[in-house]
């Protein structure tokens, strides 16, 4: 019987070493080192998003009219800082506010939704959302290069504002651009700010 008793207690130490493995690495996964520290990313796969990001773009045929819908939501909800917890995507718009974080994750998980190509760009203090949007529309606005690829800023902080926004950061405060559902990284050769 002692046997069978340090066999099972065996068993379940496996098991709990397994599952704290587990939780480190997921943990581990939505996390990026940046000057300011540690970003934590909350992006959503979820039906309620996919739902949301439909629903926001039922009216548009394009990819530049499916962006411009989801920035506008994103943009109007209320800007507010919440030091002590970041906000999912779902309880942002059931908040309906929320900071450069939880707006940005809640716009980037929308464009995941509908299949655009978009990335976080991480500066001191802030994150945005850039898109790589093919538009004869977009042609003259100035975009953020990165290695000979063109992406349009989408600022979720800005009211009311419009695909290809300003850059209003030095490229040398740019910390990250980060690919957001895999939180990895982009290696960057060559970056620029023009048309």
């Amino acid at each position: 019987m002692k046997n069978f008793s340090l066999s099972i207690i065996f068993i379940f130490f496996i098991g709990f070493l397994y599952i704290t493995v587990k939780a480190i690495e997921i943990s581990n996964k939505t996390k990026i080192s940046t000057s300011d520290g540690v970003y934590t990313s909350y992006t959503s796969n979820s039906k309620d998003i996919k739902q949301k990001a439909y629903e926001l773009t039922k009216n548009c045929k394009t990819k530049l009219c499916k962006t411009q819908a989801l920035l506008d939501f994103t943009s109007n909800i209320p800007y507010s800082t919440n030091l002590f917890q970041k906000n999912s995507p779902q309880t942002t718009i059931q908040q309906n506010f929320g900071d450069c974080d939880d707006k940005s994750n809640l716009l980037i998980s929308m464009l995941h939704a509908l299949n655009i190509e978009a990335y976080f760009v991480l500066v001191p203090k802030h994150i945005f959302v850039i898109v790589k949007l093919k538009d004869s529309r977009l042609a003259k606005k100035r975009g953020l290069w990165i290695n000979k690829e063109k992406y349009y800023i989408l600022e979720s902080t800005a009211k009311n504002s419009k695909v290809a926004y300003p850059l209003r950061y030095r490229l040398n405060q740019i910390d990250a651009i980060v690919e957001p559902f895999q939180n990895k990284k982009i290696d960057i050769d060559k970056l620029g700010f023009r048309v």
